[in-house]
């Protein structure tokens, strides 16, 4: 059973009911009859039901404990449920996306960890959710994924027989991407990598006709991309060339063409890469444009910004100096960007007059790591978290160091500059011990009226901190029981 934890909320929620009741008499005789009419409720309309989902791990290295699953809710801040997941987990991710092929928000319905005994985890959206009810699939023979990617009917395990990821004594496992189906999810089958390449990560949107699953060169060399046709679940027999190094991806178009065209970011290079999902090649960018696109030293993640045709990449520099963010236009042709161009094809839409320009290299903190775009169509914003130097504690900015080490930047998409930097609570939380805050290394947002919400965790730090979009400040912390691994978010 998932251990309950107790927590006050912090908002009173009061309720009420009036009604009118109007009698009428229509003649000399008649019985009186009442008639009961209820009164609209007055006030804003209630939020949507969403969370904040987050793992931590509860162990050590020398005495791994099973890791635990912590729901927050979105408006109250409020810990709903606890739930156990399996032993020391590494990874999480949600069924749900910023943007579907459709171009549409999901919201979430399944979440799944990966976790250092080799197990693979899934469960239900649920506040109800009970230990007993988070469901284990059983992995191939010392397989120890990187990555899962929820397509819908499939998901998709990425696991390198090179990369052996936390699982340090493992090696030899399968080089290839397991794909699962079913309640609980069984392995129907591994679709087998070039063993001279490691697959890293598969990236794709929900719905899609087409995922992409990313390796790296076991020599040094460029990186490929094997296409996933989800339909029959095979595999494209020719690779796409990519960058050298590439480690993470996304996969987006437009506002209303989410399918269309995939971004792979290529570490080592300094590059991104578009392929076409359409047409299954390299994307063929408009002149002025360049294909890999440059953006900054070491690129890490990416998230897109779709009300804006923009997608948004942190590069985490050298480590120990601020890096930046790369602000990458993408619109593709359709009735707003190009009105007057008979030759758009709104089915398969060419890239767009300014496809690939880099709007903006904006300086933020030292070792970004992560950024999570607020999907807010009057007020878009990018919350970038900093891990800061490893080598020395977090701290508040000074003179000596004026961006701190260890915070969230925030940079506006509208002007592409930073508006505020963040830094990541020293305080300690009463009553959780031990308690140090640590070097960040994952941030979610989630829009909201009146304020969105942005939450970090640390692998350092027993809390998760959680910022308030309205006024760019920390609103408060949420002890987790462990050390912070990661966090979704139910709904964008």
């Amino acid at each position: 059973m998932a251990q309950t934890i107790r927590t006050a909320s912090r908002h009173t929620f009061q309720f009420a009911l009036a009604a009118a009741v109007i009698a009428s008499i229509a003649g000399c005789g008649n019985n009186y009859r009442p008639v009961v009419t209820a009164i609209s409720p007055v006030g804003p309309a209630a939020q949507p039901q969403k969370f904040a989902v987050a793992i931590s791990s509860t162990g050590t290295p020398t005495n791994p404990t099973a890791g635990l699953l912590t729901f927050v809710d979105f408006s109250g801040d409020t810990i709903l449920i606890t739930a156990n997941v399996g032993v020391n987990p590494y990874y999480l991710i949600l069924n749900n996306s910023t943007v579907t092929s459709t171009g549409a928000a999901t919201t979430a319905t399944t979440g799944f960890t990966l976790n250092s005994d080799r197990t693979f985890s899934s469960f239900d959206i649920d506040t109800t959710l009970l230990t007993s009810q988070v469901l284990q699939s059983t992995l191939p023979p010392n397989a120890c994924p990187l990555a899962i990617f929820p397509e819908g009917l499939s998901t998709y395990v990425t696991n390198s027989a090179t990369n052996p990821g936390p699982c340090a004594s493992t090696t030899g496992g399968p080089n290839a991407i397991f794909q699962f189906a079913g309640s609980p999810l069984n392995l129907q089958q591994q679709l087998v990598v070039d063993p001279a390449f490691s697959p890293i990560y598969t990236v794709g949107v929900v719905g899609a006709p087409r995922v992409f699953a990313i390796s790296q060169s076991n020599t040094g060399g460029l990186g490929q991309v094997n296409t996933i046709e989800t339909a029959s679940n095979t595999v494209d027999p020719i690779a796409i060339p990519v960058g050298h190094g590439p480690v993470y991806g996304i996969m987006t178009g437009d506002a209303s063409s989410a399918a269309k065209r995939a971004f792979i970011l290529n570490q080592t290079d300094g590059t991104v890469t578009v392929i076409n999902a359409q047409t299954n090649l390299l994307d063929n960018v408009p002149a002025g444009a360049t294909n890999p696109i440059v953006v900054g030293t070491n690129p890490l993640w990416a998230d897109a910004a779709p009300v804006r045709n923009e997608i948004v990449v942190a590069n985490a520099g050298d480590g120990t100096t601020p890096g930046s963010v790369s602000i990458i236009s993408v619109p593709l042709c359709s009735a707003t960007a190009q009105p007057n161009n008979p030759n758009c094809d709104l089915n398969s839409p060419v890239d767009a007059i300014g496809f690939g320009q880099v709007l903006a290299n904006v300086s933020v903190g030292i070792n970004p790591v992560m950024v999570a775009v607020l999907q807010d169509t009057t007020n878009s914003r990018a919350y970038v978290v900093n891990s800061g130097n490893r080598s020395i504690p977090c701290a508040a900015p000074t003179a000596a160091l004026p961006l701190g080490n260890c915070t969230v930047s925030v940079i506006n998409l509208a002007t592409n500059t930073v508006t505020a930097t963040i830094p990541i609570p020293q305080a300690t939380i009463v009553g959780i011990t031990p308690n140090i805050n640590g070097h960040p290394n994952y941030i979610a947002a989630s829009s909201g009226t009146p304020t969105g919400k942005v939450y970090v965790t640390s692998p350092e730090s027993n809390f998760m901190t959680v910022i308030r979009t309205d006024t760019d400040a920390v609103d408060t912390t949420i002890p987790l029981q462990g050390n912070g691994v990661s966090v979704r978010v139910t709904a964008p």
